[in-house]
């Protein structure tokens, strides 16, 4: 088995020699209190309980007091583990969600034997394996779905806009979902890749994706690590080497034991050393993504754009435990080549109510680049050209989350049955919107803003005060205007909403893909990332230039 070390929500089992801490009678004490008390209380107590629930509820209660990195996996979760790890799982390839208390297909994966089966985005699922699924929470389908590689399952479905049923039956596949679910060239020059997760073998589909757009004419690159949460170390070392030399420096990795401290170098000849990189991330990029991000700028290699990173700077290994169990244990802190860790919260200091607190202003430290650039540990990584957050409108969130959006896109598809589109150059005419906001007239798309919290603590403070019938009138007036306001959402927030619809409807005839390119259309960071690589003046500028440190505002919250 191969050993890997891990940095984020994924890992991959290694096996290391088991030790007590120093005090050893303390454990020893502690291990036989927990083992009686455990022992009496299953003889004991009023009611049956459940021995493997009430043992996987004490572990993972006693792991939530260290870090939400240290992980319990009983062998019932071995599946979803091998799929955080790998990105590769037995089952059918499609997403299902409950739409309206149906289950639905929200997304096959293209290739995949749900669509090969003729499964599209709209189709309800109502048996598997002749048990009716009426009721049933996703999850549990979910594991319905999956099962090894080369075993049958048997559906009962309704395809989108049927009466009827019909009975499928389907083999299940190994699915391996990409780590780079898209690549191409945004113009003539400027070449794109998008990183999803660093799974096994990533780096060698950054190689691929990299190598192919140099051969279309290549000459700078983004490569984009927003909403990345992490993976294996050795992958983003990897990913470094594809840029910088053979022997550079990429990430140091410390914790308690020291004979685990070890210093990753880039082993393999570079790719390309020279062509401009812009590396993109946001407030979602983590760990792994924080590497690559965070050593290509401390090696002065690529400018950073976007947002604040997440500040995941642990690290850690999976230990095989008895009966094909896991346990996913933070054992160190990586350093990247400046020096710095950017480890954004102490989970050694946490209030009586469990919260944590960022790592305060007075302890945060200037580190320099290889160029002598400041940068700063303690607050993940911040990009050298910063851009805004976008943040969406609460009436959008709401037509997603009750699946307004996704119900709209199966009616227009079923009403233009012979409508094919390219993402490349699909967008909705006005007058679908217009029908859209008319499908929207018997619709609930209510939703609560702070201002409706605010104004419903108002009325209670002005009750008890007994002055409420006094600016009752203005207080109702008040809240008249603000519903009028909501009614007009679905105009004054037009453009995101057709945003989304049309991410919607591409990815019925492109899938995943389509989804990526229509987004990648409206991208404010991509636009902004294209700009600085057409000016090498400003690249070179924002390498090379030495300011006087100023510590980054750390607003010190708790979480």
């Amino acid at each position: 088995m191969k050993k890997y070390i891990v940095i984020g929500c994924l890992c991959i089992a290694s096996v290391f020699t088991f030790s007590f801490s120093q005090d050893y009678f303390e454990v020893s004490k502690n291990l036989d209190i927990f083992n009686t008390l455990y022992r009496e209380l299953n003889i004991a107590y009023v009611d049956e309980t459940k021995p493997g629930q009430l043992m996987k509820t004490g572990i993972e209660a006693m792991l939530a007091s260290l870090d939400p990195y240290t992980n319990y996996y009983t062998e019932n979760d071995i599946e979803d583990y091998r799929y955080m790890t790998t990105g590769e799982y037995g089952g059918i390839g499609a997403l299902i969600q409950d739409v309206n208390n149906k289950i639905t297909v929200t997304e096959p994966y293209e290739g995949f034997s749900a669509y090969k089966g003729g499964l599209r985005a709209g189709d309800e699922i109502l048996e598997v394996n002749g048990m009716d699924v009426t009721g049933k929470k996703t999850d549990d389908i979910t594991n319905m779905l999956k099962g090894q590689a080369g075993t049958p399952i048997k559906l009962k479905i309704r395809h989108l806009g049927q009466s009827t049923t019909l009975d499928l039956s389907l083999m299940r596949e190994e699915i391996k979902i990409k780590a780079v679910p898209y690549a191409d060239m945004l113009n003539n020059e400027v070449g794109y890749i998008k990183l999803n997760s660093f799974t096994d073998n990533c780096s060698g589909e950054v190689k691929e994706a990299f190598l192919k757009l140099k051969e279309r004419n290549c000459k700078s690159l983004i490569l984009d690590l927003r909403g990345n949460p992490g993976g294996l170390l050795h992958e983003a070392v990897n990913i470094v080497n594809l840029f910088v030399n053979k022997g550079s420096d990429v990430v140091f990795t410390k914790g308690k034991v020291k004979d685990w401290d070890k210093n990753y170098v880039a082993l393999y000849n570079a790719v390309d050393t020279q062509i401009p990189l812009v590396v993109l991330v946001d407030n979602n990029s983590a760990s792994a993504s924080e590497i690559v991000s965070g050593a290509l700028q401390d090696l002065d290699r690529a400018v950073v754009l976007g947002q604040r990173s997440y500040g995941k700077g642990l690290v850690q290994q999976t230990r095989d435990l008895t009966y094909n169990t896991k346990l996913k244990v933070t054992v160190a802190k990586y350093y990247i080549p400046s020096g710095r860790c950017i480890q954004a919260l102490d989970y050694t200091h946490k209030d009586e109510e469990g919260r944590v607190e960022k790592v305060p202003d007075s302890l945060i430290t200037a580190f320099k680049t290889k160029n002598g650039r400041i940068v700063y540990d303690g607050a993940g990584v911040l990009p050298d050209y910063k851009t805004e957050d976008i943040k969406y409108s609460n009436v959008l969130i709401t037509l997603i989350n009750k699946h307004h959006i996704f119900n709209y896109v199966n009616s227009y598809v079923l009403q233009h049955p012979q409508m094919q589109v390219k993402a490349a150059d699909f967008r909705l005419p006005d007058a679908d919107y217009n029908e859209f906001v008319a499908y929207m007239k018997d619709k609930d798309y209510t939703y609560v803003t702070q201002s409706d919290f605010a104004m419903e603590e108002l009325k209670e403070d002005a009750i008890k005060d007994k002055c409420f019938e006094s600016i009752e009138a203005e207080y109702n007036a008040l809240l008249t205007k603000m519903n009028a306001n909501k009614k007009d959402d679905l105009s004054r927030f037009k453009p995101e909403i057709k945003q989304f619809i049309e991410e919607e409807i591409a990815s019925r005839f492109e899938f995943q893909k389509g989804r990526i390119m229509m987004a990648l259309k409206y991208d404010h960071d991509v636009a902004e990332a294209k700009k600085l690589l057409a000016d090498p003046k400003k690249m070179t500028a924002i390498l090379t230039t030495i300011e006087k440190p100023v510590k980054p505002f750390n607003a010190n919250k708790r979480f």
